[in-house]
């Protein structure tokens, strides 16, 4: 047998080739969008990949199931447990194989049986593999998908934050508690590969190891050691973190069945001269670093880093409009492929950023100081201090008199901030608070980027205010 792992870091995303090498024949569990390199690991170990399966109907990219099944004719492995809102709805059309618990299928001599584990999702299900090629009659590890992570275990209330499911988060929540204790129930020795690591939004606290076992995880992951099911509803519905705008698309795109790439329009190259034109009608992301962005820009446009884009480009992005990018030609094709992994396909054209620089269109640009030098102006309130950080972190520890506006829901709540005085944005060490300083100049703003943040203001001894209680670092 092989097992392969495939870690995309910008999705905190874990995908799995998994191989019999008697057979020549090897399948994928949770792929995303970009299924080249499957292909290319499956040709180069003398593989087929002749399956492609799902733990459930993924909320934070876009599945490469269908991708596989028209590209090599993977038979795909569906789970048809829970409600039926939520079916595959492209299952017929591939002749998928329906799963439910207790099921059993084979890629060539390793065997995979189907657990269904609700609560992440109603319909989610996890895999036990068994070895039966390589002499094993008990099972080897268990693929969980977004049910338990290492440390951690899958957030219950995304059908309700992100789908509008009203009531789902605490249905999920119980079902989720015992779907826990069944997971208990597993042999120690089984190694657990779940779908997502650290910086998934999937689940609080992951860890970032890749993989764990079960006995480990039965130890020292704070979600199993509940044995009072209202005390585990109520830690799992607590301190999630904020749910990407993009993650209710993304439930619909990939329970209808994603785009295929070969039928996506080519992106176009504009011509400098209609940018001023097109910022003003739609959303232009810069993708230059920050820095080189804050010096000089052009108006209109919102910074997004290319090293950044997966992660908020999701929050800002109007799935229904175009949005165009000025890139580096010799990036874009990457670039693409990280939008196309959220399922931004509508891109209506692209601007080369040497000739938009060499036309002299960035006339724009912003100010950034130190904690030191906006002290006073915070102090006295002649600035509007923005503190763009997640809920968790404002609440371990900010500024006094800070305003808390979450970087992903600021684009679409600027008319509630007032225009009476400069803007200070502000986060841990300062990129975040970029990219809104671009967008809340964008909106008509004045405004000064903190440099290095909070964590250069709590270097420099400045105040902070930590748990109602005011404190100098």
């Amino acid at each position: 047998m092989l097992l392969k792992y495939f870690y995309d870091k910008s999705l905190a995303h874990a995908s799995y080739l998994v191989g019999c090498q008697k057979s020549g024949e090897a399948i994928v569990i949770d792929p995303g969008r970009d299924v080249i390199p499957y292909l290319e690991a499956a040709k180069a170990e003398g593989l087929r990949i002749v399956g492609a399966t799902e733990t459930h109907i993924h909320a934070d990219f876009v599945s490469g199931s269908r991708e596989l099944a028209d590209r090599v004719g993977a038979k795909l492995y569906l789970s048809d447990e829970g409600p039926a809102d939520w079916k595959y709805a492209f299952a017929n059309q591939y002749g998928a194989l329906l799963l439910h618990d207790g099921d059993e299928f084979y890629v060539g001599k390793v065997k995979l049986e189907v657990l269904h584990t609700p609560g992440h999702t109603p319909e989610s299900i996890s895999f036990v593999l068994t070895d039966v090629g390589g002499g094993a009659n008990v099972p080897m590890g268990i693929f969980t998908g977004d049910f338990v992570f290492v440390g951690s275990i899958g957030r219950p209330d995304l059908l309700e934050t992100a789908a509008g499911v009203v009531g789902s988060a605490e249905v999920g929540a119980r079902q989720l508690y015992h779907s826990m204790l069944r997971f208990r129930e597993l042999p120690d020795h089984l190694q657990v590969w779940p779908a997502h690591g650290a910086g998934s939004a999937c689940g609080k606290g992951l860890g970032a190891i890749p993989s764990s076992t079960v006995g480990y995880e039965k130890l020292f992951n704070p979600a199993l050691q509940f044995d009072d099911e209202q005390e585990f509803v109520d830690y799992i519905l607590t301190d999630q973190p904020e749910t990407p705008f993009y993650f209710a698309v993304m439930k619909r795109v990939n329970k209808v069945g994603p785009e295929l790439t070969k039928d996506l329009a080519p992106v176009r190259a504009i011509d400098p001269t209609e940018l001023a034109t097109t910022a003003g009608k739609h959303l232009v992301i810069d993708t230059t670093a920050a820095g080189e962005f804050a010096k000089s820009h052009v108006p209109g446009t919102v910074n997004v880093p290319a090293s950044n884009l997966v992660q908020w480009a999701g929050f800002f992005v109007d799935y229904a409009k175009p949005i165009y990018l000025i890139a580096d030609e010799a990036s874009l094709p990457a670039q693409l492929r990280s939008l196309r992994s959220i399922g931004i396909d509508n891109v209506g054209g692209f601007l080369d950023a040497g000739s938009v620089k060499t036309a002299g269109l960035r006339t724009e640009s912003y100010r950034s100081a130190t904690p030191a030098e906006l002290r006073r102006s915070i102090d006295d309130g002649e600035v509007t201090l923005v503190d763009v950080r997640a809920a968790t972190e404002f609440d371990a520890g900010h500024i006094a008199g800070a305003e808390h506006r979450f970087l992903g829901t600021l684009l679409r709540n600027l008319s509630s901030l007032g225009r009476d005085k400069p803007v200070a944005t502000q986060c841990l060490a300062g990129g975040r608070s970029a990219i809104a300083a671009s967008i809340l100049q964008r909106g008509g703003f004045e405004v000064v980027n903190m440099q290095g943040g909070y964590r250069a203001w709590v270097d420099a001894g400045l105040p902070v205010v930590r748990e109602d209680v005011t404190a100098v670092a």
